[in-house]
């Protein structure tokens, strides 16, 4: 097992804040009975598009198809990667957020080491009282990988979560020397799922739960598949989930060779001025380095257009990295296509910085085929008897198909239809966040729905005191 601490600054309601934070790695014994699928290696791209064409199409349910008929148990003791935060005082807080993220992030979804942290759940959450464990999901970042088909599933994921949070609650965490009075977790759309999950097969797992980018209707799922135009991971980003060697391509060092005019890597515009949605972009800097070692010159506009949001972008990622080896990842880890494909089921145009958008598509994560066959989760009521907070963007399209209060129906969102699996639950309320799209997280107003889940927690006595 491995950790380390390391103290972040933040600026919060006016004072300087700080969180002290530790990285860990967790053996975490799973145990989970799970659909057993027999599907060919996918061996190229199109063979991707096949599996969506088939997953997607309306006459048949191709997961049943595939199906063997068979379970089996998944039984072993898996890394999942951590990160564990609390307010820098001197007092064990009572309370600690078990926060999962979603398909395409990891656990750096609530601390974005984006614009100095801006974007920082973590950051509002300590800030309130609260500490935190992030996780990467089994099969996801750091955590250990394992067949994308029959073992990274769902239920072997929320095997994980359970495992995790008995240790939370009876002081063996890894580095943490107290037990924790209260859990209660917060997830992003998978996440969400898989917390759901977690508390219809263990009602008792949590105090309180948040599920953000959620909702309980799936109808836009095809349309999210489709837009994704699902490639093989290893090969949209051969630098980071591939095995492509980078060696004969950097100069002394491990440094690339080229810089921009005047020896500066330039984003600039032949007028002087600076695109805004390459500023602060490593991304256009990496292409434009990329470009130079060819002997090819183009401006910050072209590389824009003609590029970055194309999955040329996408291939070119990682050339900048030498910390972490290719991950090598089997052909059943996938992705998305580029960043328009980003953009379309994450982000609300004119509510994001084109830079963390760029931002977002260099640190995206796969998704396993076994994750897509098990999305769907339990959508049956439970007897959770504990708080039930759902949070989502408005303009969510993942799970509201663009509109969250669109409903044709008396429902006052779509959201708000989740309160009928949770007939037990002390308290349910459907929050509707403004101008959001499905990644919370990456939108100017992110830390204002960050401050209502922190009062939702405090006001169903789930605070830190």
């Amino acid at each position: 097992m491995a950790s380390f601490a390391f103290l972040t600054l933040s600026l919060l309601s006016g004072q300087a804040l700080a969180k002290v934070c530790t990285n860990v790695t967790i053996p975490v014994n799973i145990n989970a009975h799970q659909a057993q699928f027999n599907l060919a290696p996918l061996q190229v791209n199109q063979d991707a598009t096949r599996f969506a064409l088939n997953f997607t199409n309306i006459g048949r349910n191709f997961t049943n198809e595939i199906f063997t008929g068979n379970f089996a148990d998944v039984r072993g003791v898996y890394n999942i990667s951590a990160k564990y935060c609390t307010p820098d005082v001197q007092k064990a807080n009572p309370t600690v957020q078990f926060l999962t993220h979603g398909i395409g992030f990891d656990k750096s979804y609530w601390d974005l080491p984006f614009n100095n942290y801006n974007y920082s759940y973590i950051d509002v959450a300590t800030a309130a009282g609260f500490s935190t464990v992030s996780i990467d999901r089994f099969g996801i970042g750091n955590s250990s990988k394992a067949d994308p088909l029959n073992v990274v599933q769902a239920p072997a994921e929320v095997s994980a979560m359970y495992e995790i949070t008995n240790m939370l609650r009876n002081g063996t965490f890894p580095t943490v020397a107290h037990k924790f009075q209260k859990v209660v977790h917060v997830g992003h759309s998978f996440g969400s799922a898989q917390t759901n999950m977690l508390v219809t097969l263990h009602p008792q797992a949590s105090d309180g739960i948040v599920l953000t980018g959620w909702s309980i209707n799936g109808t836009w799922l095809g349309q999210t598949l489709a837009d994704w135009n699902l490639h093989l991971a290893r090969l949209n980003q051969p630098l980071r989930f591939g095995n492509v060697s980078l060696a004969a391509k950097r100069g002394q060092n491990g440094q690339n060779k080229y810089k921009g005019q005047n020896g500066q890597n330039g984003h600039r515009n032949e007028d002087g001025s600076v695109n805004s949605y390459v500023s602060n972009s490593d991304l256009i800097q990496t292409i434009e380095n990329a470009l130079g070692l060819l002997g090819v010159e183009a401006s910050a506009s072209d590389i824009w257009q003609e590029i970055a949001t194309t999955e040329v972008g996408d291939i070119i990622n990682g050339w900048n990295e030498t910390l972490a080896p290719p991950q090598n990842l089997p052909t059943g880890y996938l992705t998305w296509s580029d960043l328009t494909a980003n953009i379309f089921a994450f982000l609300y145009p004119g509510f994001f910085e084109d830079a963390i958008s760029l931002f977002a598509e260099k640190t995206k994560q796969p998704v396993t085929l076994g994750e897509i066959l098990t999305l769907a989760g339990p959508i049956a009521p439970n007897k959770f008897a504990g708080p039930v907070q759902v949070v989502t963007g408005r303009q969510d399209q993942i799970y509201c198909g663009g509109d969250c209060l669109a409903t044709g129906t008396q429902l006052p969102s779509i959201p708000a239809a989740a309160q009928v699996l949770f007939p037990n639950a002390s308290a349910f309320q459907a929050y509707i966040h403004p101008n959001t799209g499905h990644g919370l997280n990456f939108h100017y107003n992110a830390t204002g729905a960050y401050h209502v889940i922190q009062q939702w927690f405090q006001s169903h006595n789930l605070g830190s005191s």
